[in-house]
């Protein structure tokens, strides 16, 4: 399999998602470049506690190998030399030997971590063990390379469109479409569907969402079937035994959208520091206000926080702003805050109370309709005591918390390769095909094929022209 990410949180699904996989299925990993690519620190917590993380924990805690030598493919893979089955022929040939193509262990120098057209880099060795991040174009020759079976493209909706329906559509041998969203979907939405009905399989993560989604698709019709998974976030390390003496409030880039309904928030949190000194209030972050990720956040929390505490409304130390996996910040919370992040599922699976804010509305809009009826929901007065909720076993059965034995993914994914090697599988129809959706795919396609930075420039330009020609 081959899965493809575009964003820190689908990285972060994909790589959960390749864990649970069982260990003599053949996985890569990689980001397509564009202009929410994570960074290195990203990508480094998005893998954290998976496979891909052990293994490069094991590759950096080795001394150098001195055989075999590998050299740099033009594509960006490493090839170990003299090996034809992972090297000259593809390793889709070595594949279909049996014999697994060997990981990108090694990195040349100038080849590490991003694509040599973009304008970011890594650093060192280090950046050559996480999944590296391609344009497009080193994509498909990578692609063409594994000859997977199966492709994961786990992106943002129009990002799964254009490399379902053109970047990657004429792979030969087809491999199996599958795609997927990587956090609480309910209510189900056509956009969603729209997107990745080109893809054979669409993965959920509750019985109510492949419910909401199966009907929507008989609605709509296009794409395939829908398959059960159980979300990859809650089996990543286990119920904590240190000393809890934190609280973590998991912020949302989406929601809540307005500048004073964050600053609340903050307040709140200040006012559980003030009366809480025995506990830490940590805001973790899902990126650093220099860094970009799935959706873009309008009010950043730790810039808001700053202007707050520079007039004096806040104690500047009260609270602290801090990034990396959300598993590890568990280990020590006594309690979690959030609005509607997939994290609380996290706090959930650990066994930590928490709080799902609903001053601000529980609907479709604010992510949250879920937690209805969970015994979840407070307030920010629930906060500033520190009041936090233990979920409904109930509600947890029925949400997420499924019994293993429900997922059925991996066999509908093992039924479609079986299907496909027989020459049977009829690919799925996108409903995104025809001339009126030409333009969007365009746009789309433009964002993963032109370096970041000249994408920046020429927005800029845009918008410079746009304010000059309104002068007259």
């Amino acid at each position: 399999m081959l899965a493809v990410a575009d964003s820190d949180s689908y990285l972060k699904w994909a790589a959960g998602l390749l864990d649970a996989m069982p260990p003599n299925w053949v996985t890569e990993l990689l980001v397509v470049r564009s202009p929410i690519a994570p960074s290195e620190g990203q990508i480094r917590a998005a893998v954290s506690g998976t496979r891909i993380d052990r293994r490069a924990g094991r590759q950096a805690d080795s001394p150098a190998p001195t055989a075999p030598a590998f050299r740099w493919e033009g594509d960006g893979t490493a090839c170990a030399e003299g090996d034809g089955a992972a090297c000259g022929e593809g390793a889709g040939a070595a594949l279909a030997r049996g014999t697994a193509a060997r990981p990108m262990e090694t990195a040349a120098p100038d080849q590490v971590g991003r694509d040599e057209d973009d304008d970011e880099g890594t650093d060192g060795a280090a950046g050559a063990l996480l999944p590296p991040v391609l344009s497009a174009r080193r994509l498909r020759r990578t692609a063409e390379r594994f000859r997977p079976d199966v492709v994961l493209l786990a992106c943002t909706g129009p990002v799964v469109d254009v490399l379902a329906a053109e970047i990657l559509s004429d792979l030969r041998p087809r491999p199996v479409f599958v795609s997927g969203l990587p956090g609480i979907s309910v209510p189900a939405t056509e956009k969603a569907w729209l997107y990745r009905s080109g893809c054979e399989l669409f993965v959920v993560h509750s019985g109510r969402e492949v419910r909401e989604f199966s009907a929507l698709g008989r609605e709509l019709g296009g794409g395939g079937g829908v398959a059960l998974a159980r979300l990859p976030y809650l089996d990543l390390g286990v119920v904590g035994t240190a000393e809890r003496d934190k609280v973590i409030f998991a912020t949302q880039a989406k929601v809540p959208r307005r500048r004073e309904e964050r600053e609340n928030v903050l307040l709140a949190l200040a006012a559980l520091a003030d009366t809480r000194p025995d506990l830490e209030v940590v805001v973790k972050l899902r990126a650093r206000d220099s860094e970009r990720q799935t959706h873009n956040e309008r009010h950043h929390y730790e810039r808001l926080w700053l202007a707050m505490a520079g007039e004096g409304r806040v104690r500047a130390d009260a609270i602290s702003f801090a990034a990396g996996p959300m598993h590890e910040h568990l280990t020590r919370a006594a309690g979690f805050v959030t609005v509607s992040s997939t994290a609380a599922l996290e706090a959930i699976a650990r066994k930590v109370p928490l709080l799902v804010l609903s001053d601000f509305g529980v609907s479709a809009e604010m992510i949250n309709l879920v937690f209805e009826g969970s015994g979840c929901l407070g307030t920010l007065d629930d906060l500033a005591k520190g009041d936090f909720r233990t979920p409904d076993g109930d509600w947890c059965r029925a949400n997420y918390f499924h019994d293993d034995t429900e997922s059925d993914w991996l066999s509908r994914i093992s039924e479609l390769v079986t299907t496909a090697e027989e020459g049977h599988l009829v690919p799925a129809r996108s409903l995104l095909d025809g001339a009126e959706h030409a333009s969007a795919r365009r746009r789309a396609r433009l964002r993963l094929e032109v370096p970041p930075r000249v994408l920046r420039y020429g927005y800029r330009a845009k918008r410079r022209m746009r304010r000059y020609l309104k002068v007259f």
